[in-house]
């Protein structure tokens, strides 16, 4: 019987991804994907961009181990960077292994799992673990970022209908809040060549849609000066578009200062064939003196200037989305009131918020201890964002009623199914429900009906043979 294993992600798109690729590369030598309180080996692809982040991933190390006492728990992701004998001291852990080594994840759980010997390369550590019979956990994490890249497995269409291919790792911007540079070092990029030859295998395998990532995904390339062109995400995007028949591509988060005119252009050129009308640019705070403090490398006036030429480039179907984060240590009542007027001036279709979360080893830990928000005005601030946020999506989703757009279709829920109707996406990143029960990773043109009480758009087929641009 085939050994069995269970991936659980928390984090971004790109922690996704490397999530996706070991899933993969498991199965391909064999494993069976199961529930965590059957699988043999549990893998925690884990978050730490905030103390929250840090104690989800616990509670469900916890859990897991509670569950299935018997599981070996391999821990991976930006925790495991962080904080790796933190976690191989925890019940039920077997093994940590940081991003630094996250490419030698899917043999070290092969390993564990009775499916290969041992790993090519030794733990660098080993800690007294509370495992069973005095056992230790082993820990793979350094600060070299050699095997961080899990290039080599294909991506495709499957339990992901939009799967992420993570083009791009680690980031050199030094925030003031962020633990990112600690945790997946400074930016490297992923090959062009490596890059084609995973569009054509996806497209190969019937993929429709492709969403390109990366943590700091509009530095693309700027690593490789002495490759050949593309050295910019600009040229690579042209590139695939061109010696690539990929029907729908996706860029993920970029900062808006990476937001350059040659970027721009695409979706002029683009927007609404094969480059989705949805752009994602970290704000964080819309007061310009917050920007300073946190370091962030743009004003709120170039961040409008960058909104703006997008506008005009993908026209009023571009939805724009934005991460703002709330509490930032020092943050007063008025530079809250600037970030709120800012938000209300632009046209944002989605907005993640969170509150300002200090992490260990970076100038914020600092400042917050100096001049921390107190809670009480920060749980404020996030229910006046979130109110806010609320009426945002709201409009932006209504004013496409009655509008006929392009989705891809989803793996639907059982219950949505057996409600007679399919999960769905425009290509400007709106959540749809069609009527009727259509196969995943079908591209079609709807016209949207309703807005219904959950907030998402409700719609009709128009055109249910599949589109390729």
């Amino acid at each position: 019987m085939a050994a069995t294993f269970h991936v659980e992600n928390f984090g971004c798109r790109a922690a996704r991804a490397d999530g996706e690729a070991v899933c993969d590369r498991l199965r391909s030598a064999g494993l069976s994907h199961q529930a965590p309180a059957t699988a043999e080996v549990v893998i925690v692809n884990t978050c730490s961009v905030t103390a929250e982040a840090d104690r989800a991933a616990r509670a469900f190390i916890h859990r897991a181990h509670r569950l299935n006492p018997t599981a070996r728990i391999v821990v991976t992701g930006c925790y495991a960077q962080r904080a790796p004998k933190e976690l191989a001291g925890l019940k039920g852990v077997s093994a940590v292994v940081g991003n630094s080594h996250k490419a030698l994840a899917p043999e070290i759980v092969l390993g564990l799992a009775g499916s290969q010997p041992h790993p090519a390369l030794p733990p660098l550590v080993t800690v007294p673990s509370l495992l069973a019979g005095g056992a230790s956990a082993a820990i793979w994490a350094d600060d070299s970022f050699a095997h961080s890249f899990l290039e080599e497995t294909q991506v495709a269409p499957g339990a992901q209908t939009r799967p992420n291919l993570k083009i791009q790792e680690g980031c050199g911007n030094r925030c003031t809040f962020c633990v990112i540079p600690q945790t997946r070092g400074s930016s490297r990029s992923l090959s062009a060549s490596s890059i084609l030859k995973q569009v054509e295998g996806f497209v190969a395998a019937g993929g429709n849609e492709l969403v390109l990532s990366g943590i700091n995904l509009g530095r693309w390339g700027r690593d490789l000066a002495d490759s050949p062109s593309p050295r910019t995400l600009a040229e690579l995007v042209r590139q695939i578009f061109e010696s690539t028949p990929l029907p729908r591509l996706r860029l993920s988060s970029i900062e808006p200062m990476d937001w350059n005119a040659e970027l721009i252009e695409l979706m002029a050129d683009f927007g609404g064939t094969r480059l989705a009308r949805h752009a994602h640019l970290p704000l964080q705070s819309g007061s310009d003196a917050v920007l300073r403090r946190m370091h962030r490398r743009y004003r709120p006036w170039h961040y409008a200037e960058k909104v703006a030429a997008l506008m005009r480039a993908a026209g009023p179907e571009l939805t724009l989305g934005a991460d703002v984060m709330v509490g930032f240590p020092a943050e007063s009542d008025a530079e809250f009131e600037e970030t709120l007027a800012f938000i209300r001036a632009l046209p944002f279709g989605h907005l993640h918020l969170f509150p300002f979360s200090p992490r260990p080893g970076t100038p914020g830990w600092r400042l917050h201890s100096e001049r921390p928000v107190p809670a009480g005005a920060v749980e404020e601030r996030m229910a006046a964002l979130r109110a806010l946020a609320s009426k945002k999506t709201e409009a932006h989703r209504r004013q496409f009623i009655g509008h006929e757009l392009k989705v891809i279709t989803m793996r639907t829920p059982a219950e949505l199914a057996a409600n007679n109707r399919t999960s769905a996406l425009t290509d400007n990143f709106l959540p749809v429900e069609i009527d009727g029960i259509m196969e995943a990773n079908r591209l079609i043109r709807v016209r949207l009906t309703r807005l219904n009480t959950e907030g998402k758009l409700e719609a009709l087929a128009t055109e249910p043979n599949d589109l390729r641009d």
